[in-house]
């Protein structure tokens, strides 16, 4: 009999520990939105900016990851660039598949320092929906921004970095 209860207890406190850590994803993006960590970029397009503050330069880095078990390459078309607040960039991401098969991709932002990302302003980004690749090719994806002039005057330099993820058969059980 007290083998029975000791059981059950730890089955609940099993059960309860997948509960929270089930919880803690909305409860992390709760607490990123209101902390500002994290550099979690909107997920959505920005509207164009109308005006240009050219006494000031930020540095803008970008760095690329692919998940792990990706087979290709990611890469932006410049590692660093300077703009003016207010000043709408382009820079090009290209994609390069050396898998036999067609893929669907997905890039996911990040923002260093976090606080920057309530800043960055995208009205273009491969990263607002999916991505299909053909199989052993290479697709150029296009990013457009510009740093609201908002920025505190004590960020210079910020980092945008993405990590593509291959999420082909997500997508195929869905479809």
């Amino acid at each position: 009999m007290a083998h029975r209860k000791q059981a059950a207890r730890l089955g609940l406190m099993a059960l309860a520990m997948f509960g929270f850590g089930f919880a803690l994803v909305p409860l992390y993006d709760v607490f990123c939105q209101i902390t500002g960590l994290n550099g979690k970029t909107a997920n959505r397009v920005a509207a164009g900016s109308v005006s240009q503050d050219l006494s000031r330069l930020i540095t803008v880095e970008f760095v690329t990851y692919t998940a792990t078990g990706l087979n290709g390459e990611f890469e932006p078309s410049v590692r660093r660039l300077q703009v003016h607040p207010g000043e709408m960039h382009q820079v090009d991401f290209t994609v390069t598949s050396h898998a036999s098969e067609d893929r669907v991709m997905r890039a996911i932002p990040s923002v260093s320092p976090g606080l920057a990302a309530n800043y960055l302003r995208k009205t273009e980004c491969f990263c607002f929906q999916e991505q299909p690749i053909a199989g052993q090719s290479a697709a150029v994806m296009p990013m457009r921004f510009y740093v609201d002039q908002g920025l505190p005057d004590d960020i210079e330099l910020f980092t945008l970095s993405y990590t593509l993820y291959d999420i082909s058969e997500p997508v195929a059980k869905r479809g």
